[in-house]
């Protein structure tokens, strides 16, 4: 399940912004990411694949924070009755606060989308 909702996530940001120039993608050294389909997916697409060191969250800090941010902020608070629905709810909060309305200190205190605007990406 997790293997596939990673794909998902990279087939959907490529259809949603094209297909990339130059992209790294960080992750840790999950079997999500280390997957044979998973590494396919991204050489497909031209997309670097970066990982951080074996057991080192630090490495990861900026993935590690968001999963935080989103298991206080939405999930903890919430029944699923379903994947579907957690999905769902899941995607909402990614695409419906996180990325356009959520500051991020890192980013200078503003959103992601925000950020991506300024920097000339999005």
């Amino acid at each position: 399940m997790t293997a596939q909702l990673v794909a998902d996530a990279m087939m959907m940001a490529i259809w949603r912004r094209g297909k990339p120039d130059a992209l790294l993608h960080h992750s840790d050294q999950g079997s999500q990411y280390t997957s044979e389909q998973f590494q396919r997916l991204m050489q497909d697409n031209g997309v670097t694949c970066s990982m951080s060191r074996s057991g080192n969250c630090w490495d990861n800090a900026a993935m590690e924070s968001f999963f935080s941010s989103l298991k206080i902020e939405r999930v903890r608070r919430k029944v699923y009755r379903s994947r579907d629905q957690a999905r769902a709810d899941v995607f909402d909060y990614i695409e419906r606060f996180y990325n356009p309305t959520r500051r991020h200190s890192t980013l200078g205190y503003v959103s992601p989308i925000d950020f991506e605007r300024q920097a000339g990406v999005a």
